[in-house]
C-alpha cells in the first residue's frame, strides 16, 4: 500500500518548479480568495469529490491547506483509497509563505 509523503515548502517548491507535481488547495473558497499559492487548483475539502482532482499522471499530487492538517486528512483518505504519489505540504500555505515563496 502506498503511503502519504509529508514534505516541506522547499521540497514542494522544487517539485512544482520542475513540473513534477500538481498542487491542490483543499481549503474553502473564502480562504482561497484571501490568499493562495499561484498555480494551485482549489478543491474544497467540505465538498470533496475525487472527480475534481486534476490529472496528475506521472507526477506527485501535493495537497495543501492552511497548516497541513486538513490536507493531511485528505491525503490519508486518498492513499487508503488506492491513490498513489500523494504528498502533504506539512506546514500548509503558512509554511510556504514563511519560506518566502509567492502567494496571491
Amino acid at each position: 500500500m502506498a503511503n502519504l509523503t509529508e514534505i516541506g515548502a522547499n521540497e514542494a517548491k522544487t517539485l512544482l518548479d520542475s513540473g513534477d507535481a500538481v498542487l491542490v488547495d483543499c481549503r474553502e473558497q473564502q480562504e482561497w480568495d484571501n490568499l493562495h499559492i499561484p498555480g494551485a487548483k482549489l478543491v474544497p475539502l467540505s465538498s470533496f469529490d475525487p472527480a475534481q482532482l486534476p490529472d496528475y499522471t506521472g507526477k506527485t499530487l501535493v495537497l495543501q491547506c492552511q497548516s497541513g492538517a486538513r490536507s493531511g486528512r485528505l491525503g490519508l483518505w486518498l492513499v487508503q483509497n488506492g491513490y498513489e504519489r500523494i504528498a502533504n505540504l506539512k506546514d500548509g500555505i503558512k509554511g510556504w509563505a514563511e519560506a518566502g515563496f509567492p502567494t496571491e
